[in-house]
C-alpha cells in the first residue's frame, strides 16, 4: 500500500526564461498540493499537530516513527510552514509507503531501491524545492552554512550526516524534468549580469542522499541503502554527488516497514533560531516551545525560569507568548551573561526588521534555594533541571531537588500555579516530590529524548496547601509511583 503525493493542479511545463516568474509569482492556477514532513521533539508530536492545525489550518498525522509528523499544504502556505515553532526540520514528501515489502536478500532489496529511483513522482517535490529556494533568497543569505542536521537519537541508526554551505539555487528546470539542459548558452555579447545568471542556472546540480533507518529486520544498513539509492538517483538525473556542498538533499527514511522518500527544505534545524551564545546544556527552542504549550500561558502570567542557563525557555516564551512576563535567573555568572547576550541578539534582530524590539523578560543572578521573590507571586515555573551528566552530579541532585522544589512551591501561587520541569534524573525527582508534603500534584508526564537521553517533562499543579503549614516529610502510600 502506498500514497502518492497529490499531483499538480493546472501546472504547465516551464522553460528557463519563464522559471523566475514562475517561482516568484504563484497564481491560483499554479498551486501544487504536497505533503510536508516535519521532524519534531520526540514526545511532543501531539503539540506539533495542534500547532499545525492552529496556524496552517490542516490536520497533521503522527508517523509510526516517533518524532515525525506529516500534513498537506498548498504551495502558497510554504512560507507559513517555516514559521512553525514546534518543528526542527522540514521536507517535502516525494512518496510514502505504509508497508513496503523489503526482500529477505540484501542484494535483492538494494537492487529494488535502485530501480525505484526512476519510478518515483519527483516533479511536484522538485517544484516545491525550487519555490523554497526562492523564499530563502528573499529572506537573504544566512551567515555561514550548516546543512540539514539530523540529530541522532536512540531510534535512528546509521544515518548519514554532513554539513553544507548556503548555495544559490541551481538549474531547477533540469531537476524537475530529470535531466540537465545545456541549451541556450549565453551570448558572448550579452551583458555581464545576464551571463552570470545563465551560468549559475546551467551549473550541474549537486546532491546527496541521507538515509535514516530504524528496525532490526532489515538485511541492509543505512549506508548501503543511501549508497545504492543515491547511485540510481545520480544516474537518473545526471546530478553530481557531493556529501558536503550539495544543492539538494534527498531523504530516505525507513522505519520497520514504513518508508518515506523526501527532499529537505531546511538547511539547518529551526531549533537554533533564538540562541547565539550557547552553553553546555542549551535546550532546543522547539523543545522549549513544547514545554511552554504544556502549561498554557495566559495574559499577565508571571513565568519564572530559576535555572535558565542560556535563557532558551524564557526567550521562546517572550517571542511566542508575548502577553506574559518572564523572569530568567541562574546562580552562574556565565549563564546569566549568555542569557543577556541572547536577549540582546534577538532585540537587535527584531529592530532590524522594523518590529517592536522590546521583550517582556528580565534577567537576575540568584541563589536557586533562596529566591528574591515574594511568596505566592508566580503563576508558572518552567525550567530544565540538572541531569547530573554534563552539569552537576547525581549525588548533588539528592540535596538540590528537594530544596529547589520546596522553594518553587513557596513562590508559586497555591491552587492555580503550575510547574513544568524537565529532568533525566527521574528517580531522584520522584523521591524529592514525595517529600514535599503534598504541595505539588502531578498532572501529566511527557517522555522525551534529549541528546540521546531518556528524560521526562513533568506538569505539576500547585495544590491549595499553604506553604509552611504542610508536614515536613510526606511518604507515598505503597504502590504509588511518580514515574
Amino acid at each position: 500500500k502506498s500514497r502518492d503525493v497529490p499531483s499538480c493542479v493546472g501546472l504547465a511545463p516551464v522553460n528557463r526564461q519563464r522559471l523566475q516568474s514562475f517561482i516568484t509569482v504563484c497564481s491560483l492556477t499554479d498551486l501544487i498540493v504536497v505533503t510536508i514532513g516535519a521532524t519534531v521533539p520526540t514526545g511532543f508530536e501531539h503539540t506539533a499537530t495542534e500547532e499545525v492545525n492552529e496556524k496552517i489550518g490542516v490536520d497533521a498525522r503522527i508517523s509510526k516513527d516517533r518524532g515525525r509528523i506529516y500534513f498537506p499544504i498548498t504551495t502558497d502556505k510554504l512560507s507559513q510552514v517555516h514559521l512553525l515553532r514546534s518543528v526542527d526540520n522540514l521536507f517535502v514528501v516525494v512518496k510514502e509507503y505504509d508497508s513496503y515489502q523489503f526482500k529477505d536478500s540484501k542484494e535483492e532489496t538494494l537492487m529494488e531501491l535502485q530501480q525505484l529511483a526512476s519510478k518515483l513522482p519527483w516533479t511536484n517535490a522538485l517544484e516545491v524545492w525550487k519555490l523554497n529556494c526562492s523564499l530563502k533568497k528573499k529572506k537573504g543569505n544566512r551567515k555561514g552554512g550548516g546543512g540539514t542536521k539530523l540529530k541522532p537519537n536512540s531510534e535512528t541508526s546509521d544515518a548519514v550526516v554532513a554539513d553544507t554551505e548556503e548555495q544559490a539555487p541551481p538549474e531547477a528546470v533540469a531537476a524537475a524534468e530529470g535531466r540537465t539542459n545545456a541549451e541556450n548558452t549565453p551570448d558572448t555579447e550579452a551583458c555581464t549580469q545576464d551571463s552570470e545568471e545563465s551560468a549559475a542556472a546551467a551549473k550541474l546540480i549537486k546532491f546527496r542522499v541521507t538515509c535514516s533507518r530504524a528496525g532490526d529486520k532489515h538485511s541492509f544498513s543505512s549506508n548501503e541503502a543511501a549508497r545504492d539509492f543515491g547511485g540510481a538517483v545520480q544516474e537518473f538525473f545526471q546530478w553530481k554527488a557531493d556529501m558536503t556542498k550539495f544543492d539538494i538533499e534527498v531523504l530516505l527514511n525507513i522505519h520497520n516497514e514504513e518508508m518515506v522518500i523526501g527532499i529537505a527544505l531546511t538547511e539547518e534545524s529551526l531549533h537554533r533560531r533564538n540562541i547565539s551564545h550557547f552553553g553546555p546544556t542549551t535546550l532546543r527552542s522547539t523543545l522549549c516551545y513544547g514545554m511552554l504549550r504544556l502549561c498554557k500561558p495566559q495574559a499577565s502570567d508571571i513565568i519564572l525560569d530559576p535555572m535558565c542557563g542560556t535563557g532558551a525557555i524564557p526567550l521562546e516564551g517572550a517571542i511566542e507568548f508575548t502577553d506574559s512576563f518572564y523572569i530568567a535567573g541562574d546562580n552562574n555568572d556565565m549563564a546569566v551573561n549568555r542569557t543577556v547576550n541572547n536577549i540582546c541578539h534577538i532585540q537587535k534582530r527584531r529592530a532590524g526588521k522594523s518590529s517592536a524590539s522590546g521583550l517582556p523578560i528580565d534577567t537576575v543572578r540568584w541563589d536557586l534555594c533562596n529566591l528574591p521573590i515574594r511568596t505566592s507571586s508566580v503563576d508558572i515555573i518552567i525550567t530544565d533541571m540538572p541531569f547530573g551528566k554534563r552539569m552537576g552530579s547525581k549525588k548533588r541532585n539528592w540535596d538540590l531537588y528537594p530544596s529547589c522544589l520546596r522553594e518553587m512551591a513557596r513562590v508559586c501561587r497555591p491552587g492555580s500555579g503550575k510547574a513544568v520541569l524537565l529532568t533525566q534524573d527521574k528517580k531522584c525527582f520522584a523521591k524529592a516530590i514525595s517529600r514535599m508534603g503534598g504541595l505539588w500534584r502531578k498532572l501529566h508526564t511527557v517522555w522525551v529524548n534529549v541528546g540521546g537521553l531518556h528524560a521526562a517533562v513533568y506538569l505539576l499543579k500547585r495544590t491549595g496547601l499553604v506553604f509552611g503549614q504542610a508536614p515536613e516529610e510526606f511518604h507515598e502510600s505503597p504502590g504509588k509511583s511518580w514515574i
